[in-house]
This record gives structure tokens, C-alpha cells and sequence, in this order.
């Protein structure tokens, strides 16, 4: 008996040799210092652990093939370790040239154990970041696609709530003004900094701005600054103000602290920003830490870790509400299956030529290709440092 397999039109030619494959021919690496109008402080600050904030680190990667297809990515660090993450994806950043741009999952791995003498996790997979964020913003900008919509998109916009002006070096007065102004932007929620030495002032702090903003979703952010008994007793007070959640009340890596105030509190907890990893954030997941969880794709490594945190989070049917990023998060958060929040700064506007739109409390999924942003020329202007490897088109 003899058999006759019929060609397959997709594939014809293939083993012929017919098909190309393009390939990556250049990188380049800029590392942006973004200065903030004015220094802000958080728990952090107040309890000594940190200085104020006054700039914020970004690590841009611009990748470009032999075919001429191009794709931008970043991560950022805030007090120390920009200089470390530009060091770190200078090192590595050769090992993209004369690689597949499909193939960012391998090419993840490749970067990942090019520097895995210093881990896998932390400073070396988020200078990893950039480079995979640009991998995936040039596999959709060649799709023709947003972001979203490559990822398969649940939502054209998500809801989105404002950070940047409820920091603790903010006298109450210009909080509740910087509360009004982003909700006549269209922003939809707020959320508040807590963990003051005194609770008591974080308490009247709330009860100002839930009176201001009726009832708007509200939530607080602890950063970490709470110990567990502070945490239950502050959170048993706080849970009427109807609160969307309270964030980071304890050590990000208490994952039995965390697993302890979700059972005990009505209010949702949320965390997850500080952690660098997968596995890290699978430990959130296992112990039933979290009701939002809140990983920063910059911070483990990219898109391509994000996407299997997301997986596991929608799993156990967690909320997702990202840290930072809006950028990124925005097309991220539009292809999780549940209706997610994304967290809103105005501080790195300046960076991009393009803004976001908001409207009716939500963020618009823009319909540009890709990430949907450039680098203006003030971004450019603030960078310190650049490396290039390869040859341009």
C-alpha cells in the first residue's frame, strides 16, 4: 500500500528553503533619569527606611531587525539600581543580535541564564524587561496590532485610579485638590498613602478624603510599614470607609501575614509590586495572600513572566490591579478575564509623544500598534547614558 500525503498551503516551500526568517540586527540601550516637580514621601520615608523621591530611573531598549521592523521597551528603578539594570543589559544585550524576534519566550531564557550567576530574579530579569517588552511591542507593531488585541483582549478600555496625589509629604488640603483635579480628568478611583507613625492621622486622613469624594472607590496603600498586629487593627477601624483595599500592609514577602488579614478583614487586601519574580508571586497565589494581585511587569522580568502570572491569578479567580506602568499595564489589564484597575501618573507623560486618553473614570486602549509609544525629545534629553550592539538598518 503506498500513501500520499497531500501539501498543506500554509506550509509549501518550507522545507525547500523558500520561507525567511528575519532576524535581530540592532539594540540600543538609554538609560533616562526622569525629574519630579517636587520630592514625595511614603511610609517608607517617614519610618527611615528611605530618602524622599526626586527622580526615577528608566531603562529604555530600542530593538530594530534586518527587515526593519522596530520595538521599544522599559524598566525603571526609583532611588537606586538604574545604573545596575543599564550595566547588567549592556552586558547581555549582544546575545539578541542575529536572533528570531518571534521567539521572545527563548529568548527570555537565553537573557535570563546569560546572568544567572546573579540570579534570576531582582536587578538582572528587570533589565531583562526591557529588552522582552520591546520583543513583544515590535511583534505586534509588525501584527498590525495593539498590544491587547495580540494578547486577545477582553475590554477596549479599564478602569483606572490615580496614586500620584495622595502622597503622605502632601498636606491634607492639597491632597483633597489634587483628588478633585484627576477626578475632573476622568479618573475613576483614588488611592490614599497610609502608615504614618500615628495611625491616628492616617485615620483622619481617610475620613477627609471619603468625605470629600463620597463615594468614589477609595483605596490606602500601607507600603509595607505595618507590622501584622498594627495591620488587623488598622484595618478593622479603616473597614468603614467602604474601601476597594488596603495594599501592602505588611513585609512583601509575609505571605502568611497577608494570607492571615484577608481572612480576618472584610477589606480586600492587595500586593504583590515588590516582587521579581514567578515563583514569588506564586507563593502570594498559594497562600491565599491576596485578593488583587499586583504584579509590575517591569519588576519580573517583562511581558512574558506577566502573562504567567496572570494565568495562575486567574486561576484562583484573583483581581488584578498592576503597579505602575500605565503604559504597559493598560494593554496587559485589557487581556485579563476579569475587569481589572490600572494605576494612573502623570509623572512620565513628559517621557513619550503620545498620551493616554481617560474618560468616565476609565483608560482608553489606544488603536496605535504595539505599545502605542515613542520617546519625545525631552526622554532624550534627560538620558545619561547609552549603549548600542549591532549594525542599523
Amino acid at each position: 500500500m503506498s500513501w500520499t500525503i497531500a501539501a498543506n498551503p500554509l506550509t509549501a516551500g518550507l522545507e525547500a528553503g523558500e520561507a525567511t526568517t528575519d532576524r535581530i540586527a540592532w539594540v540600543k540601550l538609554s538609560l533616562v533619569f526622569l525629574p519630579l516637580a517636587a520630592p514625595i514621601s511614603d511610609a517608607k520615608v517617614l519610618t527611615g527606611r528611605q530618602r524622599p523621591l526626586t527622580e526615577i530611573a528608566f531603562l529604555f531598549a530600542e530593538i530594530e531587525t534586518e527587515q526593519g521592523h522596530s520595538g521599544i521597551g522599559y524598566s525603571y528603578s526609583k532611588r537606586a539600581g538604574g545604573s545596575g539594570q543599564f550595566a547588567h543589559a549592556k552586558e547581555i544585550a549582544h546575545e539578541l543580535i542575529g536572533e528570531d524576534p518571534n521567539d521572545i519566550a527563548r529568548l527570555w531564557d537565553k537573557l535570563v541564564w546569560a546572568g544567572a550567576s546573579v540570579g534570576r530574579s531582582g536587578l538582572s530579569t528587570q533589565a531583562i524587561a526591557a529588552f522582552d517588552i520591546a520583543l513583544w511591542d515590535l511583534k505586534a507593531k509588525r501584527a498590525r496590532l495593539p498590544l491587547a488585541k495580540l494578547l486577545g483582549a477582553h475590554r477596549d478600555s479599564v478602569r483606572c485610579y490615580n496614586t500620584s496625589g495622595g502622597y503622605l509629604s502632601m498636606p491634607i488640603e492639597e491632597v483633597k485638590d489634587r483628588v478633585s483635579m484627576a477626578l475632573e480628568n476622568g479618573i475613576g478611583a483614588i488611592k490614599l498613602k497610609v502608615g504614618q507613625p500615628d495611625p491616628n492621622v492616617d485615620l483622619k486622613r481617610i475620613e477627609a478624603v471619603r468625605e470629600h469624594i463620597g463615594d468614589v472607590p477609595l483605596a490606602i496603600d500601607a507600603n509595607q510599614q505595618w507590622d501584622r498586629t498594627t495591620a488587623l487593627r488598622f484595618g478593622r477601624i479603616a473597614e468603614q470607609f467602604n474601601l476597594t483595599w488596603i495594599e501592602e500592609p505588611l513585609d512583601a514577602y509575609d505571605y502568611e501575614g497577608h494570607a492571615a488579614l484577608a481572612a480576618e478583614l472584610a477589606t480586600p487586601i492587595a500586593t504583590g509590586e515588590m516582587l521579581t519574580s514567578v515563583d514569588e508571586h506564586y507563593e502570594l497565589i498559594r497562600h491565599n495572600s491576596v485578593d488583587f494581585i499586583q504584579p509590575d511587569a517591569p519588576r519580573v522580568g517583562g511581558v512574558t513572566p506577566f502573562l504567567k502570572i496572570l494565568a495562575l491569578a486567574d486561576h484562583r479567580k484573583l483581581q488584578l490591579a498592576p503597579h505602575y506602568c500605565m503604559e504597559i499595564h493598560l494593554h496587559l489589564t485589557a487581556a485579563y478575564g476579569r475587569e481589572p484597575w490600572v494605576e494612573h501618573f502623570e509623572w512620565s507623560e513628559a517621557m513619550f509623544n503620545e498620551t493616554l486618553e481617560i474618560r468616565n473614570g476609565r483608560m482608553i486602549v489606544p488603536n496605535r500598534p504595539g505599545l502605542g509609544f515613542s520617546l519625545s525629545e525631552q526622554a532624550r534629553s534627560w538620558t545619561q547614558e547609552q549603549a548600542e550592539v549591532g549594525k542599523r538598518r
